[in-house]
């Protein structure tokens, strides 16, 4: 959930830089997808190894 929130507030943030002209606000837009798109995959590798923890306890 957090990164998609991150995602969503980066895109927001890049496209109010893009714009504006504001050269650090879009960057600190890029940031925060980056951001978004780690915790997402975090989180993916996260389920992956409890889905494989369960199919070993089968």
């Amino acid at each position: 959930m957090k990164g998609a929130a991150d995602k969503a507030k980066g895109t927001i943030k890049e496209g109010v830089g893009k714009l504006s002209g504001e050269r650090d606000m879009e960057t600190e837009g890029k940031i925060d997808k980056a951001k978004g798109s780690a915790h997402n995959a975090a989180g993916d590798m996260k389920d992956a190894a409890r889905d494989a923890a369960d199919a070993l306890k089968k």
